[in-house]
């Protein structure tokens, strides 16, 4: 083997991409949080038929890029391919539908057989949101917001558009779904083969449809909007109040469509043109059907994630490393006093790295390289005399400072 690395879709996270991933974590967590959201963890793994129910086998999901394979002890188990339905299950499995609402923030990997490309791996991360037992439309406006103060917070919310639909309620989307077959069989000669499937198992998917001849036939499908009930437009015009009184600007997309049957009313996505062909950045939608699905009690939800790679890309600003203390001790005893002086540091949350081997010019040297602040020189004199040489690495300065006095004294050359 002439290189060693990682499988293909999968790479290496370090430096600058693992400080800005860690930021838009910290971001969603703060935020989530003031919203009243919790954290839930669950496994990275689930039994296949927690993601094949609610999915279904035709969708391109199990399909196509779910990654599962049967364990040691025979069982069938599938690497997450997203957060709802582990969360959904989570719920179930440990009785919470008697503390709804549940507000359930998570993050972490996911898994999908997907060819790679920028901002997409076959190992991804997500931030997750999850807003289970009630179906009132302000929750959606709520979830909404919540997204937004993410955005904003991130300093990108200029650079996405929120596009937005209705789905409608469970009668709107029968009788759409009735017009989109009579639609769709005038051109089945035309479908993909793809799409002629889906015409008998979810005719919405084909509106989703990559294809080039079944985009040109999609142009002309007929709207949800004509299939709406008076409820269901009801619900959605309560939406588009609320995202108007918060100020969150939108784009009403009549042709946005989830394709599974458990998704009603709001859908939605924040789009960039920032990142190339992948412009989604984050994305979602109510799903009162899901939790009944997977067998629980009937649960009204919604939910959304957002891309951790895209969302880092968008916001690597405000990224930077914190810029170290280094530690130079010159002999044995300087050494020992080093690690108590390190540890008072950073008992004042200062990052401090130590630094013991070579002269002391290559060891100023690679502190500069390294982008540190603060060099602290001890030796024998220092000892003797209670003090370290404190030198500021931006502008050449040092000075002698007593032991008692070194966190005060950097505090003071920070401002």
């Amino acid at each position: 083997m002439s290189k060693l690395q990682p499988a293909r879709g999968t790479r290496d996270i370090y430096g600058d991409d693992a400080r800005h991933m860690t930021m838009v974590v910290d971001t969603f967590k703060r935020v989530a949080a003031s919203y009243g959201f919790e954290e839930m963890v669950t496994p990275i793994f689930e039994f296949t038929e927690v993601y094949k129910r609610p999915l279904g086998e035709a969708s391109d999901i199990v399909s196509k890029e779910m990654y599962s394979f049967e364990d040691r002890g025979g069982e069938e188990i599938t690497l997450r391919p997203e957060f709802t339905a582990g969360v959904c299950r989570a719920f179930i499995s440990n009785g919470l539908q008697q503390n709804l609402p549940c507000r359930f923030m998570s993050h972490g990997p996911a898994f999908r057989y997907e060819r790679p490309q920028k901002g997409r791996y076959r190992q991804f991360h997500q931030i997750n949101a999850e807003l289970l037992g009630s179906d009132a439309p302000e929750s959606d406006v709520d979830m909404l917001s919540l997204a937004w103060r993410i955005l904003s917070e991130l300093g990108i919310s200029d650079d996405v558009v929120l596009h937005f639909n209705t789905l409608g309620d469970v009668q709107s989307r029968t009788q759409y779904r009735d017009a989109l077959v009579a639609y769709f069989s005038k051109h089945k000669d035309t479908l993909s083969e793809d799409s002629k499937r889906r015409l008998t198992t979810n005719p919405l998917r084909i509106l989703d449809s990559k294809d080039a001849s079944d985009k040109e036939i999609v142009a002309n499908a007929p709207l949800i909007s004509g299939s709406l009930t008076d409820e269901a437009r009801s619900f959605f015009d309560t939406v588009r109040r609320g995202l108007d009184v918060i100020g969150i600007p939108y784009h009403h997309d009549e042709r946005l469509v989830r394709g599974l049957d458990y998704y009603t009313h709001t859908a939605f996505e924040f789009v960039t043109s920032a990142l190339g062909a992948q412009g989604t950045v984050l994305a979602g939608g109510r799903y009162d059907g899901l939790i009944e699905q997977l067998g629980g009690p009937v649960t009204p939800g919604i939910g959304w994630a957002g891309g951790i790679e895209r969302l880092a890309m968008l916001s690597q600003a405000g990224a930077a490393p914190a810029r170290s203390v280094v530690m130079m001790p010159m002999g044995d005893a300087a050494t020992l006093k080093a690690f108590a002086l390190a540890e008072g540091l950073r008992r004042n949350n200062f990052t401090v790295t130590q630094d013991r081997s070579g002269n002391l010019k290559k060891r100023l040297n690679r502190a500069n390289k390294a982008s540190a602040r603060f060099a602290v020189v001890i030796g024998d004199n220092e000892l003797e005399n209670g003090v370290v040489a404190l030198k500021d690495l931006d502008t050449g300065t040092q000075q002698e400072i007593s032991f008692d006095r070194l966190a005060s004294a950097i505090q003071e050359s920070n401002k």
